[in-house]
């Protein structure tokens, strides 16, 4: 296995999971991957270099360790010119959120779900939903929830990180200014209306895990009743499939080619009534 700065660390320790190993010997702040329940939420939705920032390790040397050690198997190579995943360097607190009202801050803090092995993306977008006109939402997280500040800012939020300790991360989220990142343009995918009203396409084909599930997964949350998203992916996407059952989602595959998906997606009925 040829290990990617991309690749999901869940991927990583299904190929050899003695390489909880090396991660924990470039960094302690690795050893909570020996925690069942937290490998279970942290492994899957976070990718290498993602966790060498996490962890405040560089991500070159992070790779070549676990190249060094991982079973040699053979893997192919990213597309030439695929595009690196955005930077997320913590920054300094912006002074958009000098004397912001207390009563404008959401706060929403995830430790806990996540130490217990829960997915806390449900509770995170219910937050985000009750943030008012030009507020704030903060986020509490035991690790830099990096595949987030995508999502965040396609709803039009820029973020301010703070590491307050290796497991205690301070994510304020604000209404962004100006044009978007560059990278952020790059890491987004074509949303946009099918011919039928309604139908909302959300083309995840060029991302990488765990981009394509996070995305499906914010956009199903702005979904209208009666409405339908339609995945593309390049693959049946086997870890979101269980994700839509415990929301509520009824879905239907069709596989049209070798490298496309079609994953059609409804509220069940029931869900539907309630809403």
């Amino acid at each position: 296995m040829v290990i990617r700065r991309t690749d999901s660390v869940a991927a990583v320790l299904r190929h050899d999971e003695s390489l909880i190993d090396v991660f924990i010997g470039i960094s302690p702040a690795f050893e909570r991957l020996r925690n069942p329940a937290m490998r279970k939420v942290m492994s899957r939705l976070v990718t290498v270099e993602q966790a060498a920032r996490i962890a405040g390790v560089d991500g070159d040397e992070l790779v070549r360790r676990l190249n060094r050690e991982a079973p040699p198997v053979a893997q192919a190579s990213p597309p030439a010119g695929a595009p690196p995943p955005p930077s997320s360097t913590p920054r300094a607190l912006p002074p958009e959120l000098a004397g912001i009202a207390v009563e404008k801050v959401v706060e929403v803090d995830v430790r806990e779900d996540l130490r217990s092995g829960k997915e806390p993306f449900s509770r995170i977008m219910a937050a985000r939903r009750e943030v008012p006109e030009g507020g704030v939402l903060l986020l509490r997280a035991i690790f830099e929830p990096v595949p987030l500040y995508a999502v965040m800012a396609r709803q039009g939020f820029d973020h301010a990180t703070e590491r307050l300790a290796d497991d205690d991360w301070r994510v304020w989220f604000y209404p962004a200014t100006g044009e978007p990142e560059e990278a952020t343009l790059r890491a987004r995918p074509a949303t946009a209306p099918a011919a039928e009203e309604g139908v909302v396409v959300l083309d995840v084909r060029n991302l990488e895990p765990p981009e394509p599930m996070v995305r499906t997964l914010a956009a199903l949350e702005e979904l209208p009743p009666g409405g339908t998203l339609v995945q593309l992916n390049v693959r049946v996407p086997q870890f979101l499939l269980p994700r839509l059952e415990e929301r509520g989602f009824r879905y239907e595959i069709r596989e049209q080619a070798p490298d496309l998906v079609r994953v059609f997606i409804r509220r069940a009925a029931a869900t539907q009534a309630q809403t």
